[in-house]
């Protein structure tokens, strides 16, 4: 029997003695990451997903973790315009992965399925895989400390003396709604494709688990049920992803209890934003902290105080994940 999900008030932080996340703060900038001591240090990872080619400013860290759709229409002209801004941060180490809206990096769907990619009105031109490959993985992608990841393992530390971290990135999303998905596969090869994903601090996917901060603007639950039951075996650290815009959020889900890990926003439940900003403190213990990064305004994150949200404002801001080594 699938677990009941818990119903997320709308946070500001959320702390426990290992984590600090921060989903909100004030547009001069989140709070400095913890001091080191004697006996302890701390990574700031920086969090980003679904910004679909749009530019706006991202906060200092020592990882930055992009959860995929880079793009909007998956074109040489969006790619390049997205990646001369990552390129400019100043983070000495990101990570990317794809998503279902980059179209030209999967290159069989891709090459069965370009002729619908054109803008509304306009045709689709093919483009050739190179150029694209090229800007994730090339020397000038290098020499800004890209990694790119399509379903593989990476290891890195952010200083000499510290924490060897490993991330597996996989840009796989479940087939739900539109037929421009790139990277999707069927719940028949679910199990299959979530059982090759290996342990790891962090795992970085751009669909969500099911039942976890998934569920869309008609209440559907769009994750992945297979990866929902792979998590609870891997049980990595962080678990950064997107996809479903409106479903921005995380959770800090605890093994101790002996539950499947299951949360959605209290917002899209009650029909609006949820006024009161809450900072939710996490006892000790193994957990996962599961992070939706929507930086894409959608549902009750499309307006604030009134106004319009842009991509990356209030509400949608990148989110920052400090994590004791």
């Amino acid at each position: 029997m699938a677990p009941q999900a818990i119903f997320l008030p709308r946070r500001t932080h959320i702390t426990s003695p290992t984590s600090i996340i921060q989903l909100e703060y004030p547009a001069q900038g989140p709070l400095p990451k913890p001091s080191p001591t004697l006996t302890s240090s701390w990574t700031r990872f920086v969090l980003l997903s679904d910004t679909h080619t749009q530019t706006f400013p991202v906060p200092d860290g020592d990882v930055l973790l992009h959860s995929g759709d880079l793009t909007r229409r998956g074109t040489l002209r969006d790619l390049k315009r997205t990646m001369e801004w990552l390129y400019a941060l100043p983070h000495p180490v990101k990570i990317l992965i794809a998503g279902n809206r980059d179209f030209g990096l999967d290159r069989e769907w891709y090459d069965a399925n370009w002729i619908h990619t054109g803008r509304q009105g306009k045709d689709a031109a093919w483009e050739p895989p190179d150029p694209l490959f090229e800007l994730l993985t090339g020397p000038q992608a290098k020499a800004a400390n890209i990694v790119y990841l399509q379903d593989q393992e990476y290891k890195f530390r952010t200083r000499p003396e510290g924490r060897e971290w490993t991330v597996y990135g996989s840009p796989l999303s479940p087939n739900f709604g539109t037929r421009l998905r790139a990277f999707g596969y069927n719940a028949a090869d679910a199990e299959a494709i979530v059982s090759t994903f290996p342990q790891a601090d962090i795992l970085l996917t751009h669909g969500p688990p099911h039942n976890l901060l998934d569920r869309t603007t008609h209440l559907a639950k769009a994750g992945c049920p297979a990866l929902s039951a792979r998590i609870s075996t891997l049980r990595p650290r962080l678990h950064v992803f997107g996809h479903i815009h409106e479903a921005r959020g995380a959770y800090v889900h605890s093994w101790d209890g002996g539950t499947e890990p299951a949360a959605q926003n209290s917002s899209q439940m009650a029909g609006g934003l949820v006024s009161e900003l809450v900072e939710e403190t996490v006892t000790d213990g193994e957990h996962t902290i599961f992070v939706n990064a929507s930086n894409w305004p959608s549902g009750h994150n499309e307006m604030r105080d009134g106004q319009p949200v842009t991509v990356g404002g209030a509400g949608v801001q990148p989110v920052i994940v400090d994590l004791l080594e």
